[in-house]
């Protein structure tokens, strides 16, 4: 039984956590232009900014299937791999890999977080732990492990009022047994609180929850940092909104139980939200590259009312869900130029939702299903955690043709040909030619 609910979990938790912005999945990633990686004549490069520049700003989410899920010697590849650029790794208490953490009131299975958290270890990795999802009777279920059915319907539903503390106390556990985690999410998406998304949110509802998470999470480690809201923000062609831009404008339900949580929480550590660039109805205003700007303008809007608490993106999303495919070159263009937009934002962290499979083909993978090699998006994501760390100093670089998009510290930057045409352009003062959304890093 353990056995086929571990299955079924673990199919479910590679799904997208709620809000439907889930990674993409598709054929094998070809070899491309886009590679991610400096091209061979990038020659020896410049040493990185120095480790007191920041954390990691960049980092991923473990989802249903990860290394720790295949082979001892899987996982040792993956993790070697990791290991090379050390970044935030992600994982929920429960869902996404993880069993029920909590089967029955004080009764802990411990497993599948024991072995993420070991995976996370063995890559030197930052370890987060988002605080969700909640045990089946604490949201009018059964004690005991979690059965199939309420995988599939239950997994997203928020537990009852009455069990708010039982699932703060919960909480407390987790950070008691994992020391070595100092930053926690409370809670994904309003995930059981916000289920009709043109109608608000219960902010009240989450508001009291994430303030019992907090309170006893800070009880149990004084050292923890604690944040929340996680919720989406939705964006849609038109409506009555504050925050629009030519991306189009953000749910105001969305702002609205952001700026209820803001101001009665109990306190914050980092403020946490999510989003995809296309709208609702998968449109990317006015094109897949401008529509990233929505990124930097909902950033803004939160820096303007939290003033100097981190901004962390726990996911973000840059391809419609509407069975939209891209070749690989023009898929890690957009991806490339989304975490431009986050850098620039002045973003503290970016956590990317890595849709990883444990066999055949996966689009975005941060490594190879089969054989736990480095997969583009993966190299990707490890180049913008070793050259742009949170607090690396950024400077203003001109490009002569504005589909070549640049973003430069002291030592490095990064080139992205937005076109799908070979495009020349002076950059930093020198002549460069780039393929088809070519993605082209360079010593300064």
């Amino acid at each position: 039984m353990v056995a086929a609910v571990m299955a079924v979990a673990l199919a479910l938790a590679s799904c997208s956590p709620g809000g439907g912005t889930g990674g993409a999945t598709g054929g094998t990633p070809p070899a491309g232009r886009a590679s991610a990686a400096p091209p061979p004549e990038h020659g020896a490069i410049a040493e990185p900014p120095p480790v007191d520049a920041g954390w990691p700003r960049w980092g991923f989410t473990h989802t249903g299937v990860s290394a720790n899920n295949v082979t001892p010697d899987f996982e040792r590849t993956v993790a070697g791999t990791l290991a090379r650029t050390p970044m935030l790794q992600n994982q929920h208490i429960m869902g996404f890999g993880a069993l029920n953490p909590e089967p029955r009131p004080g009764e802990f299975f411990w497993e599948d977080l024991d072995s993420r958290l070991g995976l996370m270890r063995e890559s030197g990795a930052t370890p987060v732990l988002t605080l969700c999802c909640a045990p089946d009777w604490m949201k009018g279920g059964p004690e005991g492990p979690t059965e199939e059915s309420a995988w599939k319907q239950h997994l997203e539903d928020a537990p009852y009022p009455e069990h708010y503390d039982d699932f703060a106390r919960l909480a407390a556990a987790v950070a008691t047994r994992y020391t070595d985690v100092k930053y926690f999410m409370v809670w994904n998406e309003l995930k059981g609180f916000w289920r009709d998304h043109s109608k608000p949110a219960d902010f009240k509802g989450y508001t009291e929850l994430y303030n019992k998470v907090y309170a006893a999470v800070k009880a149990a480690r004084p050292d923890a940092q604690v944040g929340g809201p996680y919720i989406g923000f939705d964006s849609d062609s038109e409506g009555a909104s504050e925050l629009r831009g030519p991306w189009g404008v953000v749910n105001q339900n969305a702002l609205d139980a952001f700026d209820y949580w803001f101001k009665h929480k109990k306190g914050a550590d980092f403020v946490v939200v999510d989003g995809a660039s296309p709208t609702e109805t998968h449109e990317l205003r006015p094109d897949e590259f401008g529509a990233l700007g929505k990124f930097g303008a909902v950033t803004a809007w939160l820096r303007e009312r939290t003033g100097d608490l981190p901004v962390w993106w726990s996911e973000w999303y840059f391809v419609p869900e509407d069975g939209t495919t891209w070749d690989e070159p023009r898929r890690l263009a957009v991806q490339a130029v989304s975490m431009m937009e986050l850098a620039r934002a002045g973003v503290a962290t970016a956590l990317y939702w890595n849709p990883q499979a444990k066999d055949g083909p996966c689009v975005g993978c941060m490594w190879a299903p089969r054989t736990g090699e480095p997969q583009p998006s993966g190299t990707l994501v490890a180049e913008f955690a070793r050259w742009f760390p949170a607090g690396a100093e950024l400077e203003a670089v001109a490009s002569s043709d504005p589909r070549v998009r640049v973003l430069a510290q002291p030592r490095e930057l990064l080139m992205v040909n937005t076109a799908d045409a070979p495009v020349s352009a002076t950059v930093d003062g020198r002549q460069v030619s780039l393929q088809p959304y070519e993605i082209r890093w360079s010593a300064r």
